[in-house]
Protein backbone atom coordinates (compact mmCIF):
# COMPACT_ATOMS: atom_id res chain seq x y z
CA UNK A 1 0.00 0.00 0.00
CA UNK A 2 1.16 3.51 -1.40
CA UNK A 3 2.09 5.64 2.29
CA UNK A 4 0.17 9.23 2.49
CA UNK A 5 3.64 10.58 3.18
CA UNK A 6 4.65 9.49 -0.27
CA UNK A 7 1.04 10.20 -1.78
CA UNK A 8 0.81 13.92 -0.24
CA UNK A 9 4.02 14.81 -1.79
CA UNK A 10 3.37 14.04 -4.70
CA UNK A 11 1.88 16.64 -7.57
CA UNK A 12 -1.82 15.77 -8.18
CA UNK A 13 -4.88 17.45 -9.99
CA UNK A 14 -8.39 17.08 -8.97
CA UNK A 15 -11.20 17.79 -11.15
CA UNK A 16 -14.18 16.81 -9.41
CA UNK A 17 -14.70 18.37 -5.74
CA UNK A 18 -17.56 20.47 -4.51
CA UNK A 19 -16.65 23.93 -2.24
CA UNK A 20 -19.60 23.57 0.09
CA UNK A 21 -18.77 19.67 0.26
CA UNK A 22 -15.75 20.58 1.84
CA UNK A 23 -15.51 22.93 4.58
CA UNK A 24 -13.87 22.19 7.73
CA UNK A 25 -15.65 21.42 10.56
CA UNK A 26 -14.47 23.49 13.25
CA UNK A 27 -15.06 26.69 10.30
CA UNK A 28 -18.53 25.81 9.97
CA UNK A 29 -19.06 25.80 13.78
CA UNK A 30 -17.17 29.24 13.80
CA UNK A 31 -19.69 30.63 11.05
CA UNK A 32 -22.87 29.39 12.49
CA UNK A 33 -22.02 31.45 15.47
CA UNK A 34 -21.01 34.39 13.64
CA UNK A 35 -24.06 34.26 11.53
CA UNK A 36 -26.80 33.35 14.35
CA UNK A 37 -27.63 29.77 12.61
CA UNK A 38 -28.59 27.32 15.42
CA UNK A 39 -29.35 24.35 13.54
CA UNK A 40 -26.02 22.59 13.87
CA UNK A 41 -26.42 18.87 15.55
CA UNK A 42 -23.20 19.55 17.51
CA UNK A 43 -21.03 22.68 17.83
CA UNK A 44 -18.63 20.53 19.18
CA UNK A 45 -15.53 20.71 15.60
CA UNK A 46 -14.75 16.47 16.28
CA UNK A 47 -18.42 15.44 17.09
CA UNK A 48 -19.43 17.44 13.94
CA UNK A 49 -16.96 16.29 11.55
CA UNK A 50 -18.18 12.45 12.83
CA UNK A 51 -22.11 13.22 12.03
CA UNK A 52 -21.17 14.91 9.01
CA UNK A 53 -19.22 11.80 7.49
CA UNK A 54 -22.22 9.18 9.81
CA UNK A 55 -24.51 11.12 7.83
CA UNK A 56 -22.39 10.74 4.40
CA UNK A 57 -21.69 6.69 4.74
CA UNK A 58 -25.26 5.83 4.90
CA UNK A 59 -25.79 4.35 1.33
CA UNK A 60 -27.93 6.72 0.41
CA UNK A 61 -27.91 9.79 -1.85
CA UNK A 62 -30.60 11.35 -0.06
CA UNK A 63 -29.15 10.77 3.21
CA UNK A 64 -25.34 11.81 1.88
CA UNK A 65 -26.64 15.32 0.97
CA UNK A 66 -28.38 15.92 4.15
CA UNK A 67 -25.06 17.88 5.27
CA UNK A 68 -25.47 20.36 2.75
CA UNK A 69 -28.18 22.03 4.20
CA UNK A 70 -25.94 23.01 7.02
CA UNK A 71 -23.04 23.95 4.78
CA UNK A 72 -24.67 26.04 2.95
CA UNK A 73 -26.58 27.76 5.69
CA UNK A 74 -23.03 29.06 7.44
CA UNK A 75 -22.20 30.26 3.33
CA UNK A 76 -24.58 33.59 3.28
CA UNK A 77 -22.18 36.17 3.58
CA UNK A 78 -19.69 37.49 1.66
CA UNK A 79 -16.86 37.04 4.22
CA UNK A 80 -18.17 33.81 5.12
CA UNK A 81 -17.75 32.94 1.38
CA UNK A 82 -14.34 34.02 0.78
CA UNK A 83 -13.21 32.25 3.85
CA UNK A 84 -14.39 28.89 3.18
CA UNK A 85 -12.73 29.73 -0.90
CA UNK A 86 -8.99 30.60 0.74
CA UNK A 87 -9.34 27.50 3.44
CA UNK A 88 -10.22 25.26 0.37
CA UNK A 89 -7.33 25.95 -1.45
CA UNK A 90 -5.05 26.39 1.51
CA UNK A 91 -6.22 22.64 2.09
CA UNK A 92 -5.60 21.61 -1.12
CA UNK A 93 -2.13 22.81 -1.31
CA UNK A 94 -1.13 21.40 1.98
CA UNK A 95 -2.25 18.08 0.19
CA UNK A 96 0.07 18.54 -2.57
CA UNK A 97 -2.63 19.81 -4.97
CA UNK A 98 -0.83 21.82 -7.40
CA UNK A 99 -3.80 22.32 -9.78
CA UNK A 100 -8.26 22.15 -8.96
CA UNK A 101 -11.23 22.74 -10.28
CA UNK A 102 -13.69 23.28 -7.56
CA UNK A 103 -17.44 23.53 -8.24
CA UNK A 104 -20.81 24.64 -6.49
CA UNK A 105 -23.85 26.34 -7.17
CA UNK A 106 -23.98 30.12 -6.41
CA UNK A 107 -28.11 30.37 -6.16
CA UNK A 108 -27.80 28.21 -2.82
CA UNK A 109 -25.81 31.49 -1.10
CA UNK A 110 -28.20 34.10 -1.87
CA UNK A 111 -30.64 32.82 0.54
CA UNK A 112 -30.02 36.23 2.98
CA UNK A 113 -30.12 38.59 0.21
CA UNK A 114 -26.57 38.32 -1.34
CA UNK A 115 -26.46 38.45 -4.73
CA UNK A 116 -25.37 36.12 -7.84
CA UNK A 117 -22.37 38.35 -8.94
CA UNK A 118 -21.68 38.50 -5.34
CA UNK A 119 -20.93 35.00 -4.42
CA UNK A 120 -18.97 34.34 -6.95
CA UNK A 121 -16.74 37.38 -6.48
CA UNK A 122 -16.42 36.30 -3.02
CA UNK A 123 -15.17 33.06 -4.24
CA UNK A 124 -12.66 34.62 -6.84
CA UNK A 125 -11.38 36.26 -4.17
CA UNK A 126 -10.67 33.62 -1.81
CA UNK A 127 -9.05 31.75 -4.40
CA UNK A 128 -6.67 34.54 -5.82
CA UNK A 129 -5.73 34.95 -1.61
CA UNK A 130 -4.80 31.07 -1.52
CA UNK A 131 -3.12 31.22 -5.15
CA UNK A 132 -1.01 34.22 -3.52
CA UNK A 133 0.02 32.22 -0.67
CA UNK A 134 0.63 28.44 -2.32
CA UNK A 135 1.76 26.65 -5.16
CA UNK A 136 -1.82 26.20 -6.42
CA UNK A 137 -3.51 27.10 -9.64
CA UNK A 138 -7.62 27.39 -8.44
CA UNK A 139 -10.18 27.38 -10.73
CA UNK A 140 -14.25 27.59 -10.72
CA UNK A 141 -17.09 25.07 -12.10
CA UNK A 142 -20.42 26.48 -11.85
CA UNK A 143 -23.27 24.31 -11.43
CA UNK A 144 -27.32 24.61 -11.98
CA UNK A 145 -29.58 22.30 -9.89
CA UNK A 146 -31.85 19.74 -11.96
CA UNK A 147 -34.46 20.12 -10.32
CA UNK A 148 -34.59 23.91 -10.84
CA UNK A 149 -35.59 26.02 -13.77
CA UNK A 150 -32.40 28.56 -13.68
CA UNK A 151 -30.16 26.32 -15.14
CA UNK A 152 -29.60 29.33 -18.46
CA UNK A 153 -28.73 31.79 -15.42
CA UNK A 154 -26.35 29.79 -13.96
CA UNK A 155 -24.76 29.06 -17.45
CA UNK A 156 -24.64 33.21 -18.33
CA UNK A 157 -22.67 33.37 -15.09
CA UNK A 158 -20.40 31.00 -15.79
CA UNK A 159 -19.64 32.20 -19.17
CA UNK A 160 -19.76 36.25 -17.90
CA UNK A 161 -16.87 35.40 -15.50
CA UNK A 162 -14.42 32.86 -17.71
CA UNK A 163 -12.22 36.01 -17.48
CA UNK A 164 -12.09 35.75 -13.47
CA UNK A 165 -11.47 31.61 -13.47
CA UNK A 166 -14.27 30.33 -14.20
CA UNK A 167 -13.55 27.62 -16.44
CA UNK A 168 -16.64 25.23 -17.01
CA UNK A 169 -20.62 24.46 -16.19
CA UNK A 170 -21.95 21.55 -14.26
CA UNK A 171 -25.47 20.48 -13.36
CA UNK A 172 -26.15 18.73 -10.09
CA UNK A 173 -28.85 16.89 -8.41
CA UNK A 174 -31.32 13.90 -8.18
CA UNK A 175 -30.98 12.27 -11.54
CA UNK A 176 -33.61 9.90 -11.52
CA UNK A 177 -36.87 12.21 -12.93
CA UNK A 178 -34.58 15.13 -13.74
CA UNK A 179 -33.22 14.45 -16.80
CA UNK A 180 -29.82 16.52 -18.16
CA UNK A 181 -31.56 17.36 -21.55
CA UNK A 182 -34.61 19.14 -19.64
CA UNK A 183 -31.57 21.80 -19.82
CA UNK A 184 -30.75 21.90 -23.37
CA UNK A 185 -30.98 26.25 -23.37
CA UNK A 186 -28.02 26.09 -20.80
CA UNK A 187 -25.99 23.63 -22.56
CA UNK A 188 -26.47 25.24 -25.81
CA UNK A 189 -24.94 28.42 -24.91
CA UNK A 190 -22.11 26.92 -23.27
CA UNK A 191 -21.65 25.42 -26.64
CA UNK A 192 -22.29 28.32 -29.01
CA UNK A 193 -19.58 29.92 -26.16
CA UNK A 194 -17.29 27.71 -26.58
CA UNK A 195 -17.60 27.23 -22.74
CA UNK A 196 -16.69 23.66 -21.37
CA UNK A 197 -19.47 21.21 -20.15
CA UNK A 198 -19.51 18.58 -17.27
CA UNK A 199 -22.77 16.95 -16.12
CA UNK A 200 -23.12 15.09 -12.89
CA UNK A 201 -24.28 11.46 -14.60
CA UNK A 202 -24.48 7.92 -14.39
CA UNK A 203 -24.16 7.88 -10.52
CA UNK A 204 -27.41 7.36 -9.41
CA UNK A 205 -29.15 7.00 -12.93
CA UNK A 206 -27.99 4.57 -15.73
CA UNK A 207 -25.84 4.75 -19.24
CA UNK A 208 -29.12 6.68 -20.14
CA UNK A 209 -27.85 9.50 -18.30
CA UNK A 210 -24.41 9.63 -19.22
CA UNK A 211 -26.09 9.42 -22.81
CA UNK A 212 -28.06 11.99 -22.95
CA UNK A 213 -25.30 14.28 -21.09
CA UNK A 214 -23.28 12.99 -24.10
CA UNK A 215 -25.61 13.24 -27.21
CA UNK A 216 -28.20 15.70 -26.01
CA UNK A 217 -26.05 18.28 -23.81
CA UNK A 218 -22.40 18.34 -25.25
CA UNK A 219 -20.86 17.23 -22.32
CA UNK A 220 -16.71 17.39 -22.27
CA UNK A 221 -16.50 14.88 -19.20
CA UNK A 222 -18.83 12.58 -16.86
CA UNK A 223 -19.04 13.49 -13.25
CA UNK A 224 -19.05 10.30 -11.56
CA UNK A 225 -19.89 8.26 -14.40
CA UNK A 226 -19.82 5.07 -12.33
CA UNK A 227 -22.48 3.63 -14.12
CA UNK A 228 -20.80 2.85 -17.23
CA UNK A 229 -20.19 -0.45 -16.40
CA UNK A 230 -23.58 -1.56 -16.80
CA UNK A 231 -22.68 -1.30 -20.68
CA UNK A 232 -19.65 -3.64 -20.56
CA UNK A 233 -20.06 -7.45 -20.63
CA UNK A 234 -18.18 -8.80 -17.64
CA UNK A 235 -16.90 -12.59 -17.08
CA UNK A 236 -15.84 -13.32 -13.45
CA UNK A 237 -15.08 -16.88 -14.35
CA UNK A 238 -13.57 -17.62 -9.93
CA UNK A 239 -16.38 -16.02 -8.27
CA UNK A 240 -13.69 -13.11 -7.43
CA UNK A 241 -10.85 -15.97 -6.39
CA UNK A 242 -7.22 -14.62 -6.45
CA UNK A 243 -5.82 -15.26 -10.03
CA UNK A 244 -9.06 -14.95 -11.60
CA UNK A 245 -10.65 -11.74 -11.36
CA UNK A 246 -13.50 -10.62 -13.18
CA UNK A 247 -12.72 -8.82 -16.37
CA UNK A 248 -14.39 -7.01 -19.18
CA UNK A 249 -14.86 -9.22 -22.24
CA UNK A 250 -16.87 -6.42 -24.50
CA UNK A 251 -17.50 -2.83 -24.14
CA UNK A 252 -21.23 -1.60 -25.31
CA UNK A 253 -21.73 1.52 -27.48
CA UNK A 254 -21.93 4.05 -25.24
CA UNK A 255 -18.75 3.03 -23.17
CA UNK A 256 -16.65 2.03 -26.29
CA UNK A 257 -17.67 5.58 -27.53
CA UNK A 258 -16.83 7.01 -24.53
CA UNK A 259 -12.97 5.48 -24.27
CA UNK A 260 -12.14 5.86 -28.18
CA UNK A 261 -13.38 9.31 -27.77
CA UNK A 262 -10.94 9.81 -24.64
CA UNK A 263 -14.12 11.48 -23.29
CA UNK A 264 -13.07 11.73 -18.75
CA UNK A 265 -14.85 10.42 -16.39
CA UNK A 266 -14.43 11.97 -12.94
CA UNK A 267 -14.46 8.70 -10.87
CA UNK A 268 -15.10 9.54 -6.99
CA UNK A 269 -14.79 5.95 -5.41
CA UNK A 270 -15.24 6.98 -1.56
CA UNK A 271 -18.13 9.11 -2.24
CA UNK A 272 -19.71 6.10 -4.51
CA UNK A 273 -19.48 3.61 -1.83
CA UNK A 274 -20.99 6.75 0.60
CA UNK A 275 -24.14 7.09 -1.30
CA UNK A 276 -24.13 3.65 -2.27
CA UNK A 277 -23.92 3.68 -5.80
CA UNK A 278 -21.17 0.53 -5.39
CA UNK A 279 -21.37 -1.68 -2.54
CA UNK A 280 -18.00 -1.02 -1.23
CA UNK A 281 -14.11 0.05 -2.80
CA UNK A 282 -13.36 -3.34 -3.05
CA UNK A 283 -15.99 -3.34 -6.04
CA UNK A 284 -16.10 -0.08 -7.94
CA UNK A 285 -15.15 -0.67 -11.20
CA UNK A 286 -12.53 1.88 -11.59
CA UNK A 287 -9.98 -0.79 -11.72
CA UNK A 288 -12.57 -2.28 -14.96
CA UNK A 289 -11.88 1.36 -16.60
CA UNK A 290 -8.50 1.38 -15.69
CA UNK A 291 -8.23 -1.83 -17.29
CA UNK A 292 -10.00 -1.03 -20.32
CA UNK A 293 -7.97 1.96 -21.06
CA UNK A 294 -10.45 4.83 -20.19
CA UNK A 295 -9.82 8.42 -19.51
CA UNK A 296 -9.49 7.58 -15.77
CA UNK A 297 -9.27 10.66 -12.87
CA UNK A 298 -9.57 9.79 -9.34
CA UNK A 299 -11.56 12.53 -6.99
CA UNK A 300 -12.96 13.26 -3.65
CA UNK A 301 -16.86 14.90 -4.35
CA UNK A 302 -17.24 16.16 -1.03
CA UNK A 303 -13.97 16.06 1.24
CA UNK A 304 -16.04 16.49 4.41
CA UNK A 305 -18.99 14.11 3.96
CA UNK A 306 -16.55 11.48 3.23
CA UNK A 307 -13.72 12.49 5.23
CA UNK A 308 -11.36 12.25 2.42
CA UNK A 309 -8.68 14.13 0.69
CA UNK A 310 -7.14 13.21 -2.56
CA UNK A 311 -4.21 11.58 -1.21
CA UNK A 312 -6.22 9.78 1.45
CA UNK A 313 -8.31 8.61 -1.80
CA UNK A 314 -5.26 7.35 -3.43
CA UNK A 315 -4.07 5.31 -0.78
CA UNK A 316 -7.48 3.38 -0.46
CA UNK A 317 -7.30 2.54 -4.28
CA UNK A 318 -3.91 1.19 -3.47
CA UNK A 319 -4.73 -0.72 -0.50
CA UNK A 320 -8.11 -1.96 -2.43
CA UNK A 321 -6.11 -2.51 -5.91
CA UNK A 322 -2.59 -2.57 -5.39
CA UNK A 323 -2.70 0.30 -8.02
CA UNK A 324 1.12 1.44 -7.96
CA UNK A 325 2.98 5.08 -8.15
CA UNK A 326 3.35 4.46 -11.66
CA UNK A 327 -0.72 4.52 -12.11
CA UNK A 328 -1.47 7.47 -9.70
CA UNK A 329 0.98 9.35 -11.76
CA UNK A 330 -1.20 8.17 -14.78
CA UNK A 331 -4.06 9.02 -13.25
CA UNK A 332 -2.78 12.58 -12.25
CA UNK A 333 -1.85 13.21 -16.06
CA UNK A 334 -5.39 12.13 -17.31
CA UNK A 335 -6.70 14.97 -15.12
CA UNK A 336 -4.41 17.67 -16.09
CA UNK A 337 -5.02 16.73 -19.73
CA UNK A 338 -8.86 16.75 -19.16
CA UNK A 339 -8.54 19.82 -17.48
CA UNK A 340 -10.62 23.41 -18.32
CA UNK A 341 -7.50 25.94 -18.81
CA UNK A 342 -5.74 26.17 -22.12
CA UNK A 343 -3.46 24.00 -23.59
CA UNK A 344 -0.39 26.13 -22.94
CA UNK A 345 -1.88 25.99 -19.04
CA UNK A 346 -1.94 22.33 -19.35
CA UNK A 347 1.45 21.75 -21.04
CA UNK A 348 3.41 23.82 -18.55
CA UNK A 349 1.39 21.99 -15.18
CA UNK A 350 2.59 18.51 -17.10
CA UNK A 351 6.20 19.73 -17.72
CA UNK A 352 6.98 21.79 -15.32
CA UNK A 353 5.36 20.66 -12.15
CA UNK A 354 3.54 16.93 -12.37
CA UNK A 355 6.35 15.29 -14.34
CA UNK A 356 9.47 16.62 -12.36
CA UNK A 357 7.61 16.10 -9.20
CA UNK A 358 6.86 12.50 -9.41
CA UNK A 359 10.50 11.84 -11.16
CA UNK A 360 11.88 13.65 -7.51
CA UNK A 361 9.99 11.29 -5.97
CA UNK A 362 11.38 8.20 -7.45
CA UNK A 363 15.07 9.61 -7.28
CA UNK A 364 15.43 10.19 -10.93
CA UNK A 365 17.31 13.28 -12.49
CA UNK A 366 15.34 16.47 -12.96
CA UNK A 367 13.63 16.91 -15.94
CA UNK A 368 14.92 19.67 -18.58
CA UNK A 369 13.46 22.78 -18.43
CA UNK A 370 10.08 23.23 -20.56
CA UNK A 371 9.20 25.36 -22.82
CA UNK A 372 5.96 25.31 -25.69
CA UNK A 373 7.53 25.14 -28.83
CA UNK A 374 6.22 27.76 -31.30
CA UNK A 375 4.87 24.77 -33.41
CA UNK A 376 2.77 23.77 -30.84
Amino acid sequence: MLSLETLRAAPKVLLHDHLDGGLRPGTVVDLARDQKYTGLPTNDPGELARWFHASAASGSLSLYLRGFAHTIAVMQTVDAIERVAYECGEDLAHDGVVYAEVRYAPVFSTQRGLNLEQVVTAVVRGFERAEARYPITLRQIICAMRDRTDSLEMAELAVAHREQGVVGFDIAGEEAGHPPKAHLDAFQLCRRENFSITIHAGEAFGPPSIWQALQYCGAHRIGHGVRLIEDMAIVDPGGGAPGREATVVKLGPLAAYIRDKRIPLELCPSSNVDTGAVASLEEHPIRHFMAQRFRVTVNTDNRLMSDVTLSEEFRRLSRAFAITFDDVEKLTLNAMKSAFVGYDERLALIYGKIKPGFAKLRGEPALAGYRLPPSA
